[in-house]
């Protein structure tokens, strides 16, 4: 049983039936990413619609963000597998150091081999056995296709005619469409494949079919392909190197002195071992990964325009065709530097490029501050645990993505930051920021477009190993958050170079410490109230008031309404003084603007209870830091407010209050020294 499993023929019927697949390396992608239900989903990003496709949210360490980037990617293998232009053309994705290129590029290749290791998707090759028959192969006995070609390759050209072998695949049994569909995807065998087989037709007497199932029983035999994650099977990655060591033998192969002893026939194309190249290995239906593409020496680049073109690897005329998905990077230096250098426009027409930004949602930057920070629990130099402040991740993550984030007379930059986040900003709604994104888009400087520019992943990493080289954070076995701040200047002042860049970066860092500072705002409430809730309960009431009012159009009212979340019945009082407390905190002093802000609030709400999605309200910095105000200066007249209470602990109820909120904050995740530094931080003005 095990000796049928290796024939050809027994792989011809497992094609039939549908238990094993014969496609190209643009329908194997594809298909790995839009087959099954629900892979794709529509998302917003940065006021636009976007198509998000699950394959890549999975995992371990899933890419995030990158929504435009990725739909570019699916979109353009779709078309190759499609029989479109990109099959002939290469897609290289450029931007800022950073900003996750390689790692998408790698991600996209681990895919593709665990998409591959399943059994109903698994890549089979051949190989001719038995040579010693042949005598003229020294002590070879077995050579491998060198760039695993499929079966089904081999296939479409077991005779000299297309008839034929057509003929040949009726017989075992495949109808005309397969046939047709086959067809498709044919090549012609590689160099050394086409001459060894001959070689051995010519032993056996010729092309008559009498011989030529004694042919594939006794001299093919049919193997899965190794795939590995270190061999480069499969997947290969070519990283651009130093100009002087680095030569086309790192991308074709050469010609192999110890396999060209064993061979009789000096012309056998076997004497170059394609596989020494990094392309051979994924010439087999894989992906070519060419990292830092436009850094390589210009006749490495010209070796590259040939194969996106022509898909071969060539010997001096000994060709072996490729099927292979070929994915590249490239900084915006580099290519910009290349595509200026006179006669290299044959060059950047066979690439589809792909402009990547930076991660522009700083809910998101959170995933990737996880992979910065790591995952291991970490220690201080003196053996203790390390501890990380709650909000480290929150900090890390604003003060990044603030940098990234353009400068705009239309919006403010905590603006671009929350709707960027697909939060609400006042009385600035995404359609805003989709127009500022436009803008941007039509300036031919691609530097200058939205999310382009900016501190990257890189930086964040650097950042993080300063703040914990840190004598402060040793000391104090915490890596607090109102310290990624300091860390960042440090980063910029030492690696941004151009002023204008360093200037804008230290400007975002101090709007990103102001919005930490809310952050910081509303855990020293919850800890004072002693809920973690308390903020999104008080910032619900005041809205349920001014839904209530709406309705009841007096004030003292109860009104009774039922909670969106939980399905009860809640009955409260309608206080206008309060409402009006809150309004006069955003800045709104005459009825006008009241009643237009308490409309507006009335109409979100009506919105979301008609769609039946729950919605706290709490991306409207304005009312949390009015509510949370409010009612801190309504329980607190001795001191003037929680801030002063606290400031001056002499008095024991104030010392009390301290005590009781450092045991809250313990409680949630805060170390002693985070917990007191983040009160002070609280108390301290800018």
């Amino acid at each position: 049983m095990d000796k049928l499993a290796n024939t050809l023929i027994h792989h011809l019927s497992e094609v039939r039936e549908g238990k094993r697949v014969f496609e190209n390396a643009f329908q194997a992608f594809t298909r790995m990413v839009l087959d099954g239900e629900n892979r794709i989903e529509t998302v917003t990003v940065a006021g636009k619609p976007a198509l998000d496709y699950k394959i890549f949210r999975e995992g371990k360490k899933p890419l995030v963000g990158m929504h435009d980037e990725l739909n570019s990617l699916v979109t353009f293998v779709h078309e190759a597998a499609q029989g479109g232009s990109a099959k002939e053309m290469a897609i290289v994705f450029v931007g800022e150091p950073g900003n996750g290129k390689t790692y998408l590029a790698e991600t996209c290749c681990q895919l593709f081999r665990d998409f591959h290791r399943q059994e109903k998707n698994r890549k089979y090759t051949f190989c001719f056995k038995n040579l010693g028959a042949l005598e003229t192969y020294g002590k070879i006995r077995e050579i491998e296709s060198q760039t695993f070609e499929d079966p089904m390759i081999l296939t479409m050209n077991l005779f000299e005619s297309k008839e034929e072998n057509i003929q040949f695949l009726l017989r075992q049994g495949f109808n005309e469409e397969q046939i047709e569909k086959m067809y498709n995807n044919y090549r012609p065998l590689g160099a050394c494949s086409d001459y060894i087989f001959r070689e051995i037709k010519e032993k056996m007497g010729g092309n008559g079919s009498a011989d030529l199932e004694q042919i594939l029983n006794d001299f093919i035999k049919i193997k899965p392909v190794v795939i590995s994650d270190t061999q480069g099977t499969l997947t290969g990655k070519y990283p651009a190197k130093d100009k002087i060591t680095s030569s086309s033998v790192d991308l074709l192969g050469a010609r192999d002195i110890t396999v060209a002893f064993q061979l009789d026939d000096r012309n056998n194309p076997y004497r170059y071992d394609v596989r020494a190249g990094a392309l051979g290995r994924s010439a087999g239906g894989g992906i070519h990964f060419s990292d830092e593409l436009f850094k390589n020496k210009i006749d490495l680049i010209q070796i590259y325009l040939q194969v996106i073109q022509n898909r071969t690897i060539d010997h001096n005329g000994c060709i072996w065709p490729m099927d292979t998905l070929i994915i590249a990077t490239s900084n915006n230096e580099e290519f910009n530097r290349f595509k200026n250098q006179e006669g290299q426009k044959p060059s950047t027409d066979r690439c589809s490029i792909v402009y990547m930004s930076h991660n522009t949602n700083y809910k998101l930057q959170e995933s990737l501050t996880k992979y910065a920070v790591g995952s291991q629990e970490k220690s201080t130099m003196f053996g203790d645990k390390l501890h990380y402040d709650p909000n480290f991740n929150y900090a890390s993550s604003v003060a990044a993505v603030m940098t990234r984030l353009p400068l705009s007379e239309k919006l403010e930059r905590i603006e671009t930051l929350k709707l960027a986040a697909g939060e609400r900003a006042s009385d600035k709604s995404l359609k805003t920021l989709a127009e500022v994104v436009e803008t941007l888009s039509q300036n031919p400087d691609i530097t200058h477009r939205f999310g382009q520019r900016g501190l990257g992943q890189r930086d964040l990493n650097r950042s993080v190993l300063i703040q914990t080289e840190s004598v402060e954070t040793q000391q104090n076995k915490c890596m607090f958050a109102g310290d990624v701040f300091k860390a960042y200047e440090r980063v910029v002042l030492d690696c941004v170079t151009d002023d204008n860049d360093r200037k804008k970066y230290l400007d975002d860092l101090k709007a990103a410490r102001e919005f930490y500072k809310q952050k910081v705002k509303e855990d020293i409430f919850n800890a004072y109230r002693g809920n973690s809730e308390a903020v999104k309960e008080d910032v619900l009431t005041y809205v349920y008031m001014v839904v209530g009012f709406d309705d009841k159009k007096n004030d003292n009212s109860l009104w009774t309404y039922t909670e969106p979340v939980t399905g009860n019945l809640r009955t409260i009082k309608i206080d206008q003084k309060y409402m009006d407390k809150v309004e006069e905190r955003m800045g709104l002093k005459n009825e006008e603007a009241k009643k237009s802000y308490r409309a507006q609030i009335s109409k979100v709400f009506a919105q979301k209870g008609a769609i039946g999605q729950p919605y706290d309200f709490m991306d409207d910095e304005r009312l949390k830091s009015a509510v949370t105000d409010v009612r801190i200066n309504s329980d607190i007249h001795g001191e003037g407010s929680l801030m002063g209470a606290l400031m001056n602990r002499t008095k024991k109820e104030n010392q009390e209050i301290y005590d009781r909120m450092i045991k809250i904050m313990r409680g949630s995740n805060f170390c002693e020294s985070c917990a007191c530094r983040t009160i002070e931080l609280y108390c301290s003005k800018d």
